[in-house]
């Protein structure tokens, strides 16, 4: 077997893990060797083609590959080293990389730390179990997305598509461009689960209607998809009979959800979040094994890439600084808790909080929409550490909330995040 040395391998070549090679180096790292399973740099922004990329990290609006393209650029023409069409299999408890490709085979990699950024994948058909055949026809948002973008082929052309996060929407508006007749967009919750922009852009202005609590219940079609019935459901989410209706159509698009690819990291002993599905980490996204930090979409899904790569940063410069020795926890953990309509939220804990930084962002999703509202942060003793108005909060749009370090220096070993009602 070939055997490597490198000071920080990345797993994972798109925004993330090249977001997070960079900063590594530009903190001093050495020898970084980024592994992608791709065969290019830049991940799924790559069949990404609609603009809005970029707005907050650039300050102006690009595409998805162009907003790919200029960190695969910068790797490039830096001294990283880029291994693509490169599956990693195992991360071993002595710091070890087992990886193959066709042109090393099997080799091994020692490193002296890891940086997780390999993205996630798409729930399915078989994960919602919709009763019927199986016929060609069903297929993920994204599956489409790459179909149309890439290889220039239209799937379908009277549409309905399943779930309202971002990719359907987002394929709804595309479809249409391309001539098809996108009948509808089903979704079971009582909310679009999207960023409100993508609702507006992509069904609003195109007349796409959007049924919430509404599911499809079966798949009719043997060889070819030949229609599904969609109903309302109950707040149960259960179908409700008699408001079942049939609605022809060839191609059923599925955007019910992303489920990190968090496989390696069970194999390499991380402990996962049973919300985000994504590690458990601190500030520094780092995980329980101190050598592994995660960042971007394998460690929660986020709605803009803009900070998938500020999340990639933070995770580069604590890699560069746990190489060179210097990053040192303060000996004061805090545990963050998710309160009152909040699903989740990372960091987990912060461990860090006499470092040089001067905050601590604190990323979450709501469980549900809400107006004229607080987010308060309070320790377990009840005492308020800081409290923010928001106008409009909903479940596909993450927040963000600033924390001064300064004010958990006499903070219990607790915080909880909750939404409360603004008064008056």
């Amino acid at each position: 077997m070939k055997r490597l040395s490198y000071d920080l391998v990345v797993v994972g070549g798109g925004p993330a893990g090249l977001g997070a090679a960079l900063k590594a180096k530009e903190y001093g790292v050495g020898k970084i060797l980024v592994c992608e399973r791709g065969s290019k740099l830049g991940g799924i922004l790559e069949q990404c083609i609609h603009n809005g990329f970029g707005l907050q990290y650039f300050k102006e609006e690009l595409t998805g590959p162009e907003y790919a393209g200029r960190f695969a650029k910068k790797v490039l023409e830096s001294d990283i080293d880029v291994k693509t069409d490169t599956m990693v299999l195992d991360i071993t408890d002595d710091k070890k990389i087992i990886a193959q490709n066709a042109q090393d085979g099997l080799f091994e990699v020692e490193t002296k730390a890891c940086i997780l950024a390999m993205g996630c994948r798409e729930r399915t058909r078989e994960a919602i179990t919709i009763p019927g055949d199986r016929p060609s026809g069903v297929m993920t948002a994204g599956a489409a997305q790459r179909y149309v973008n890439v290889n220039g082929y239209l799937p379908g052309k009277e549409i309905v598509i399943l779930g309202s996060g971002d990719i359907g929407l987002i394929m709804a508006r595309r479809m249409t461009f391309e001539g098809a007749n996108v009948k509808c967009v089903c979704e079971v919750e009582p909310f679009s689960s999207g960023l409100v922009r993508n609702k507006v852009q992509c069904l609003d202005d195109f007349g796409i209607p959007l049924y919430l609590s509404h599911t499809v219940t079966k798949i009719h079609g043997r060889q070819r998809l030949e229609g599904v019935s969609i109903a309302r459901v109950d707040e149960n989410k259960n179908p409700i009979p008699e408001t079942e209706v049939y609605v022809p159509c060839d191609t059923l698009l599925l955007s019910v959800g992303l489920i990190p690819e968090n496989e390696l990291s069970k194999k390499a002993g991380v402990n996962l979040d049973r919300v985000t599905k994504g590690a458990v980490v601190n500030e520094k996204r780092q995980t329980n094994v101190e050598w592994i930090f995660s960042c971007g979409n394998v460690l929660q899904v986020h709605d803009l890439v803009d900070n998938v790569t500020e999340e990639a940063e933070t995770a580069g410069k604590a890699a560069a600084e746990y190489i060179k020795g210097s990053l040192k926890k303060s000996g004061h953990p805090i545990t963050v808790c998710a309160g009152e309509n909040i699903g989740y939220v990372v960091p987990q804990t912060i461990d860090y909080a006499d470092s040089d930084e001067k905050i601590v962002k604190l990323f979450m999703r709501v469980r549900k929409p809400d107006e004229n509202v607080l987010m308060v942060v309070k320790d377990e003793k009840g005492n308020l550490i800081a409290k923010f108005k928001k106008d409009t909060i909903a479940p596909g749009s993450m927040v963000a909330l600033s924390i001064p370090l300064i004010k958990l220096a006499d903070a219990a070993s607790s915080l909880r995040v909750s939404v409360e009602r603004q008064e008056g």
